[in-house]
This record gives structure tokens, sequence and C-alpha cells, in this order.
């Protein structure tokens, strides 16, 4: 009985990240990675509350220990959540002296490396692994964190990203199942690490850009064992990269220092690539509607889609750009994109564009919402509404609708830099000090 269990989990996965046959019933049910199971900020089907306080719709608060911008994933009865926490002695502080560095955090204590399962109807651990404790070789900028890498989860396995600290994969009650050091990070500035690991089928994915040498990595997810390693010339990123199905081809799409490109799955060869992005990439793209959508917003603002129909070699400035536009594009959010139309955040400011997604036409906008300031976080979607959450504990969720209305403003007495979660009728928002579990009373 369990060996069909397990087949049949590893089905729903093939369903589920392989994008084929996905079903609102299944999309539902779980968010098993960065950015939900279509990897676009939505939750197909889910119905959560668009009302809370700290005394109103909250199932559950717990507190978390450390410090960390990781999404929480879940997967049927467990939240999944990545942690570092200070240990040991305090040191002398001492900075990491990349260049350029500014507004970055001391190196003080060793770290622990930690990934908590909560349970999901209680908030209750269920079990904590440290995965390595070890002194950090660079602190990261003052609003970042160690631990801002999202896990992933295929619901057999899941994978916990830290860097210079490592990939490790476990099993579902916490064992260690294999773990890859694949070096030191030198990032730009000395800011930190953040980009997560995305999974398709039987293979997960690492984008490894900073200021030595870059590469992009694919590893069996079974075993942690090299599958193809190809180089890269950009530098720095923060940007996950995202998996997309197009005509019977499975393209890895990494946004990166300048331009985006596309690799073969399978090989890692390269299938296209357009300029156009700006340095400092921390937004990730996201795909549908037989597009992919890019944007930037550090040096210069780019928001850009690429038909991926025909899409092959160089195709800066070609008819395979449906659309551009360089105003009001986002820095550290990630773009949503929801049914027939893509969301995003002029840089990390309350400023919102809402696009139809495959004409590139703005029919109303931008949008000015009042009462939300500096945003890190992505916004989500569901049930035709866009929940947005900013550092100062404020979520404004709107409707779903040529002219947005503000539905509510939700405060919570915390700081919020990781996206949030939306599973079925629950919202998971990770604070810099609890995580949430956000339900009807």
């Amino acid at each position: 009985m369990r060996k069909i269990q397990q087949l049949l989990v590893g089905s729903l996965l093939a369903i589920l990240l392989g994008r084929v046959g996905f079903t609102q019933e299944k999309a539902q049910q779980y968010w098993p990675q960065w950015r939900g199971p279509a990897g676009t900020g939505s939750a197909e089907g889910a119905n959560p509350p668009f009302q809370w306080s700290e005394i109103k719709n909250i199932r559950w608060r717990v507190e978390i220990p450390g410090r960390g911008h990781s999404t929480p994933i879940i997967w049927k009865d467990q939240v999944f959540l990545t942690t570092a926490i200070p240990t040991g002695d305090k040191l002398p502080p001492r900075y990491s002296g990349a260049p350029g560095a500014h507004d970055n955090l001391p190196i003080t204590q060793k770290q622990q490396y930690v990934i908590l399962s909560i349970n999901r109807e209680d908030g209750e651990t269920r079990w904590k692994k440290t995965l390595q404790e070890a002194l950090p070789h660079e602190g990261g900028h003052n609003s970042a964190s160690l631990a801002s890498q999202s896990p992933v989860t295929d619901g057999q396995h899941v994978f916990a990203f830290f860097g210079s600290r490592g990939i490790y994969c476990l099993d579902m009650e916490g064992t260690l199942v294999w773990k890859v050091n694949l070096g030191v990070m030198k990032s730009k500035h000395g800011h930190g690490e953040g980009s997560s690991p995305v999974l398709h089928g039987d293979t997960l994915v690492i984008n490894w850009d900073h200021e030595e040498d870059s590469f992009v990595l694919a590893l069996d997810k079974s075993t942690g064992k090299e599958r193809w390693r190809i180089k890269r010339d950009e530098v720095t990123s923060w940007a996950t990269p995202i998996v997309v199905e197009h005509a019977g081809s499975r393209q890895l799409i990494v946004s990166g220092t300048g331009r985006i490109r596309s690799y073969e799955l399978a090989t890692g060869r390269v299938i296209w690539e357009c300029g156009g992005l700006s340095a400092n990439i921390v937004c990730s793209p996201v795909a549908g509607h037989g597009m992919v959508f890019a944007g930037s917003s550090y040096e210069k603002q780019m928001m850009m889609a690429i038909e991926l129909e025909g899409a092959s070699g160089d195709i800066t400035d070609s008819d395979k750009v449906r659309w551009s536009r360089i105003r009001g594009t986002p820095y550290v959010p990630s773009s949503l994109l929801y049914k027939e139309s893509i969301y995003f955040l002029r840089h990390y400011q309350g400023i919102l564009t809402r696009i139809e997604a495959k004409s590139g036409e703005e029919k109303q906008g931008p949008f000015r919402l009042g009462g939300i300031r500096n945003v890190y976080a992505s916004p989500v979607a569901a049930a035709n509404r866009i929940y947005i959450t900013d550092m100062d504990g404020m979520t404004m969720v709107l409707s779903h609708e040529q002219q947005p209305r503000v539905l509510s403003m939700n405060q919570l007495n915390d700081s919020f830099s990781a996206s949030a979660a939306i599973v079925e009728k629950e919202i998971y928002l990770r604070g810099l000090k609890r995580l949430y579990c956000i339900a009807e009373d």
C-alpha cells in the first residue's frame, strides 16, 4: 500500500511541476515552490480570507527562530521553512570587504542553517534539522538574510538550498538523503544570496550567478549527481529560474545581468537569448499564454514579453519581443501573472501597473497604493483578488478588474519580506519574527 501511495504522489508531482494535465483541484492543494505550483504567484481554485488582523482570522502564529526571507512551502499537512540561527560566542564585527560594499550587516557569529517542518493544522514544529553550522563569509545587505532561498518539494523529498552552505535533500521526516557543496558565492557588494532552486520532473536546477565564475547547474534530484553545468558570463543576480514546457520542449529560463536566456532542460544547450535587462536582477520571470515575461529596474527600466513559438538564437530587437515598456518596472518583487493580466510594482514601491499579458496594453493606471510603502514580497492572487504585502506589515487586497478596488487593508505586527503562500482557504505569511496561518475563524 505504501509503495502504491508513493507512486501516486510521484505521478501527482509530475503533473504539478511538469504542468501536464494540471487541474484546478490539484493546484489548490499545494504550494510546492517559490511562487506557487505554476511559478506565477497565483493559486487557482483557492479562496483564502481577504480580511484579517492580529485578533481576526488568525488560525495560528508561531515564533520563528533566527532570521530568513524564504517563502514557506506547503505539501499536504506540512509547512517547510528555512532559517539561519545565530549560535555561539559573539565575535568582533567583520565585514566581507567586497568592492562597493554598503549598508551591509557585519559578520559577528556562527549560524545554524536550519529547515523546519511545521504542522499545517496547529503550527507546532514536527521536526527541525540543522544542516550546517558555520561562520558566514558575507553578512549580506541589512535588509537581506542568510536564509533567503525558498525550499522546493516533490512530495517525497524536500530540497533546502543555502547557497555557499550547500544544497540538501531530505525525506519528508527530516532524514538527510544527500548534500552537495557548490563552493563559495561572492555576491555583488557582498549583499548576499537569494536565487531559489527549481524542480521539474527528476531535474533540480540551481543558478549560480556571482562575481566570479558563474554557471547554471542541473542535478539528479534522487542522487544529487551533476547532469550538466553550463558556464555563464553574467555576474550576480538573485532571480529564480523557471521551467516552461512549449511545443514539446522543456526550457529552463534564467533572467540575468543584461539578458534573459533559455536553456534546453535536458542538456543545457542555449535555445534563445534576449538582451535589454539591467544589472542586479532580482525579479524572477513568469510564463504563460505562450510567452515569458521578464523585468528589471536597477539602472534602467525594462519589462518585456517574449513569444516562445519559433524563438531561437539572439532574438534581441526581433519580432519575438511581443511588447516592452520602460516605465514602472519591477526591481525586487517579482511580477504576478493572473489569468489574462500581468501585475508588477514600480521598483519596490506602492505603485502598481496592470497590463494585458498578450497585447501589452495598459488600459488604466498606474495605480498609487495609498498605505503601501516598501515592498520586497512578490504579489500573489486567488479568487479574483490581488494580495500585496509591504515591509511594515500591511497587506492590501485589491479586486482583479480593470480599475482595481481596495477590498481591505490588513495590518500585522511584523515586517514581511518573504512572499506569501496560498493553499485552499489559507494564506501563509512569513514575517521577520513569526509565521502566520491566516484562515477564517
